[in-house]
């Protein structure tokens, strides 16, 4: 019997996912760009497309279009720690990749924060899996950043290269919107729904050394705070309304 048009659009997806063509949580072409690939109707792609999705081998969301189904990766707040660490210590391969390196007159934000005129600021894209995971950009003071180089800032942490000893962080998360660089860097459609994270960490004498920016593609991102104690209150913990 020979199968519907659906089916064989849907088996051929799925030998594309298996050859690795399309890696886990990566997008998949649009319905559109498909239809003219398969010359098929948008419905007839949606029909195969949602075959694949009860198979559990692809998922959608809103602003991402379709995409491989993956496992979350997962990220810990409880502890000072680095993206890399946290991969690593799931089985997840990373890598980082630097799009810039460069001193520069301070942002009035950055200022504000580091107290500094002059600073380090590196933007790189991690990977995981070889595919995009997070857009990062890392100011740090001149003073402190000036004997780092771009091999150094791409084969290692500041947390690690600092000649400082460390003390805590300040860790805020918001929904945001992939801008145009964004969504060039991480590889998805501009606008899409992204977590924004900034973090400031301070020296062990409370002074703020570092105030970093990353961006997660929303679809591939997951934060997970432990709560060991109970309170009167079930709602999230650290919650301010943006004004």
């Amino acid at each position: 019997m020979r199968a519907h048009r659906y089916q064989q659009i849907a088996e051929d997806l799925r030998r594309r996912v298996e050859a690795g063509e399309f890696a886990a949580g990566r997008l998949l072409p649009s319905e559109a760009a498909l239809s003219g690939r398969y010359k098929a109707s948008r419905v007839t792609v949606r029909k195969a497309l949602e075959a694949l999705r009860a198979d559990g081998l692809v998922e959608s969301r809103q602003g991402f279009g379709w995409f491989v189904a993956a496992d979350p990766l997962r990220q810990t707040l409880g502890r000072l720690g680095t993206i890399e660490g946290q991969l690593a210590a799931s089985g997840v391969p990373s890598e980082r990749r630097i799009l810039d390196f460069a001193f520069l007159r301070a942002p009035a934000r950055v200022r504000a924060v580091l107290g500094a005129d002059t600073v380090l600021r590196v933007r790189r894209v991690n990977l995981a899996d070889g595919e995009p995971f997070a857009r990062v950009t890392v100011w740090c003071p001149e003073a402190l950043g000036s004997g780092l180089s771009r091999d150094q800032v791409a084969a290692s942490s500041f947390y690690d290269l600092l000649d400082v000893r460390l003390g805590g962080a300040t860790q805020t998360i918001g929904a945001a919107a992939a801008s145009a660089a964004d969504a060039a860097a991480l590889e998805i459609p501009e606008g899409s729904p992204v977590l924004r994270c900034e973090r400031i960490t301070e020296d062990a004498d409370g002074r703020p050394v570092l105030l970093a920016e990353h961006v997660f593609p929303a679809h591939r991102t997951e934060f997970v705070v432990d709560l060991p104690h109970p309170e009167a209150s079930i709602s999230p913990s650290g919650l301010r309304l943006v004004e």
